[in-house]
């Protein structure tokens, strides 16, 4: 085993059951995580996943924007993905210089472009490589927290192989989204394997925190979740569209953002009835909108905020065509005037 102690860092601060937000490409930017801090900060962020390889090529500076956070995000995790060592070594560096919390190697992704460069959840056929990895992340990271983001197989269960490869290398954390690569998302999450996760945890005398992913509806579910395997914590994803009060119930107090301003982190159905939850959650989006336009106009394509108008708009009379007016916008400008004029004529 490897004989570097095992380095918690802001972890070991955490209060448990630990509630986090899911990196997600195209999602989890920048501009998403400041609109989540103002209404419902989880107990840590993570970036979108970013390439070592591509941070380590002539096409960097082109990546650095997703590595791109404000202070108020902190606790906050750069995520990382790739195969070659060096690399991986390479891109710990940097995130440590620009000041990141701790570091994430994504273990788990099944998108085929990135198994094609051996990384992602093709990593898992790999164990011999994962774990270099690792240790390449932990070499250049400096002392900061190396955690793993991954799968419990790639076409069956691996778990009591797969698991205790990565538990050997002293991780501080291992998220574990319990479905194969080959499961996708099109089966609901084994949620029934976690206790065995946590079991072959406790054998081995890690202190490695696990972490469970999948099919978690809310933060109710997710505190359930812990108390019935035992995990140290829940990562949620997709609960999160259109709903960015969904930590807000972990939270007792207030957030604030510098370029959001301070107000309430409260869901709108605990403010309000049925028509102030429509007209705040189109507000939000309205907000989030001009935010991603702000920061991130000039780097990414505005269609990727349509993902959001289909999460937004729903669930309510005059919807359905709602949404398709905005599918049809191409600046935040043009959504805040069919927004208004929508709930002009409901208001």
């Amino acid at each position: 085993m490897n004989k570097e102690t095992n380095k918690l860092g802001f972890w070991e601060k955490l209060r448990k059951p630990i509630f986090c937000l899911a990196p997600m490409a195209d999602v989890t930017d920048c501009a998403f995580r400041q609109i989540i801090t103002k209404y419902g900060k989880p107990d840590i962020f993570w970036t979108e996943f970013v390439s070592a390889d591509g941070l380590c090529s002539t096409g960097k500076d082109k990546l650095l924007i997703n590595l791109k956070y404000s202070e108020n995000e902190r606790p906050i995790v750069a995520q990382i993905f790739g195969a070659n060592p060096e690399n991986i070594k390479k891109a710990s560096i940097l995130c440590r210089k620009l000041g990141f919390d701790g570091i994430d190697i994504n273990m788990g992704c099944p998108d085929k472009i990135i198994e094609k460069q051996c990384a992602g959840a093709a990593m898992i056929k790999n164990p011999k490589l994962a774990r270099e990895i690792i240790q390449a992340t932990k070499k250049g990271g400096g002392g900061l927290p190396i955690s793993v983001k991954t799968r419990i197989g790639y076409s069956k269960n691996e778990i009591e192989t797969w698991i205790p490869e990565l538990l050997q290398e002293d991780l501080t954390t291992l998220t574990v989204h319990l479905r194969t690569r080959k499961e996708m998302s099109d089966v609901p999450a084994h949620w029934e394997l976690m206790k065995r996760i946590i079991e072959i945890r406790d054998e081995m005398k890690v202190k490695t925190l696990i972490i469970g992913n999948g099919d978690v509806a809310d933060i109710d579910d997710a505190r359930r979740k812990c108390e019935e395997t035992g995990c140290d914590g829940v990562m949620l994803g997709k609960a999160i569209f259109g709903n960015p009060w969904l930590f807000a119930s972990n939270n007792t107090t207030p957030s604030s953002s510098p370029l959001l301003g301070r107000e309430p982190n409260l869901p709108p159905l605990i403010r309000g009835g049925r028509e102030g939850f429509i007209q705040e959650k189109l507000r939000v989006m309205c907000e989030y909108t001009k935010l991603f336009e702000k920061m991130l106009g000039k780097h990414k394509n505005f269609a990727i905020m349509k993902k959001h108008f289909k999460a937004y708009v729903n669930g309510f009379k005059g919807a359905k065509e709602l949404r398709m007016k905005l599918m049809e916008v191409k600046n935040a400008e043009q959504i805040e005037s069919i927004i208004n004029d929508f709930l002009n004529k409901i208001g």
